[in-house]
């Protein structure tokens, strides 16, 4: 444990025990209940403590050196994108991403109604105006066709969009080609949120993000991967990513002494979320493989319950099943979604609604918009169930029963 002292900035000799209290004794009245079957906890490999402890004997603990760089070899490895950026988190990546774009006050961005805040609150506190568009039932992601009608019509008042941000939803990739096809044919750039989508892939094998000019991951503790924290800006073109890795590192201009043209940020990862996420990436396959049979068991087992319907799979894609989401239909028999919500966190069992539809937020309620309608539905009947790739059989056998007994029937 010196190396946590040396880190602290304490004196290597000093006992660890004498400065603070024993590690674990910070979490004991944390820990997570017994039996307790969470949304999507952190799964880890086994590597990633030799990953922590190399890391921290080598001096390097800060956004630099070797350790951040070998994560973002990796990362565009594992997703074909030929330029990362590591970054302390996805929001941060969005951030990087809106200024790489040149998004400014007075500006609109457009996205889907359906995601969470942080994709579009980087923008907003930027001063640009937000713009939610409704989502394609049969695949719960920015609807293409609401999109071109919505494009034409800001072409015909002169009022583009500086930039389109479509989402891949719980680890569903977006019909981007269509998107970026549409936006193209305006001028408009795209940057994808694929912040849950690591390892999901387009019907080529093309990695989620891929075709667009900038697209956005995160590896918070409840992703497929994940670092603890952190987050990726990705991109086929190499001066956007030097953008942003020039603002990630407080827009410093090169030479000896500290010189700015612009300000920027300190949102570079640090080496030792690095270290977690690079001990992560090899396991992205299986991790994959493991939350898509998840899904399939769900399936199986609660696929024939009245009423119960489950988030579609994109034809033109292989989602990652990041989370596995239900609809749920009262007037065919089911329960309503917070009726079946409180039923399983009274079983000890972690669920949640699907995102609120920003158009809905009180922060947004003079937001334009258009549409909306199959956001507001899908928030009011759909409902994540949990999905760790971690989780054993008799874990998910514990969430079937606990759905199955609010059908009487069954």
């Amino acid at each position: 444990m010196a190396g946590f002292a040396i880190a602290a900035g304490l004196h290597a000799s000093a006992p660890a025990s004498s400065v603070n209290p024993p590690l674990f004794s910070l979490f004991a009245d944390r820990a997570r209940p017994v039996g307790q079957v969470l949304l999507s906890p952190p799964h880890l490999t086994g590597g990633e403590m030799a990953a922590l402890e190399a890391t921290l004997e080598s001096g390097w603990v800060a956004p630099a050196g070797p350790v951040p760089a070998a994560f973002e070899a990796a990362l565009s490895a594992a997703t074909g994108f030929g330029h990362v950026l590591a970054t302390a988190s996805g929001t941060a990546a969005l951030h990087l991403g809106y200024r790489c774009l040149g998004v400014s006050a007075g500006d609109e961005v457009w996205t889907s109604a359906l995601t969470f805040v942080a994709t579009v609150a980087p923008a907003v506190q930027m001063g640009a105006v937000p713009r939610f568009l409704d989502v394609d039932p049969a695949s719960w992601t920015l609807d293409p066709d609401l999109l071109e009608r919505e494009l034409a019509r800001a072409a015909r008042a002169g009022r583009l969009p500086r930039a389109v941000v479509p989402v891949d939803l719980f680890g569903q990739p977006c019909d981007l080609d269509a998107i970026v096809a549409l936006c193209d044919r305006w001028g408009v750039p795209v940057m994808c949120d694929s912040a849950g989508a690591v390892g999901a892939s387009r019907g080529d094998g093309r990695h989620a993000g891929r075709g667009a000019r900038l697209a956005v991951f995160s590896f918070n503790g409840n992703k497929i991967i994940t670092a603890g924290g952190g987050g990726a800006l990705a991109s086929d073109e190499p001066e956007l990513v030097a953008r942003a890795r020039s603002l990630s590192q407080a827009a410093r201009e090169p030479g000896a002494h500290y010189q700015h043209e612009t300000t920027g940020h300190a949102y570079g990862m640090s080496s030792l979320l690095a270290a977690v996420g690079l001990a992560q990436l090899g396991a992205l396959p299986a991790r994959v493989s493991a939350r898509r049979a998840v899904f399939a068991r769900y399936r199986a087992a609660l696929g024939g319950l009245p009423g119960l319907s489950f988030m579609p799979e994109a034809p033109w894609c292989r989602a990652s099943r990041w989370l596995t989401a239900v609809l749920l239909d009262p007037t065919q028999g089911a329960p309503d979604r917070d009726a079946l919500r409180r039923h399983l966190s009274e079983s000890g069992i972690e669920s949640r609604p699907v995102w609120k539809p920003l158009h809905l937020q009180p922060v947004f309620r003079d937001a334009p918009r258009g549409g909306g309608a199959v956001a507001a539905d899908l928030f009011e009947r759909g409902l994540c169930l949990p999905s760790g790739s971690g989780m054993a059989p008799p874990e998910q056998d514990r969430v079937i029963a606990a759905v199955r007994a609010l059908w009487p029937a069954a």
